[in-house]
């Protein structure tokens, strides 16, 4: 039953870590598309700022996952981080037209 128990928990963590990277990926793409600097620069510090809520949230996920669950969501995420990284790829030109602070080109 706890098993049951923390697979929910896990599962609804998860759940809210998606929505913060989505709301990271939005801010990031508003700064990108702002031309105020002062306007990018809060947007930006506000996706930096969901960027660590993402992380922390992670260190849960992974801390409270069975060992065995963590070998198939890592190549899912691998996959993902992989295609978000192809993505932006094409975007990185972009990045340098604006000038993004280090900060933020230097996610990686």
């Amino acid at each position: 039953m706890q098993n049951k128990k923390n697979q929910t928990s896990v599962g609804q963590m998860i759940q809210r870590c998606h929505k913060w990277r989505q709301k990271r990926k939005q801010y990031i793409d508003l700064a990108r598309q702002t031309t105020d600097e002062i306007e990018r620069e809060r947007l930006l510090q506000t996706a930096e700022h969901y960027g660590r809520i993402v992380n922390e949230e992670q260190i849960k996920i992974d801390s409270q996952r069975d060992p065995k669950d963590k070998t198939a969501v890592s190549e899912e995420i691998a996959e993902s981080v992989e295609n978000t990284e192809n993505a932006d790829a094409t975007d990185s030109n972009d990045d340098e037209e604006i000038g993004f602070p280090d900060f933020i080109t230097n996610l990686k």
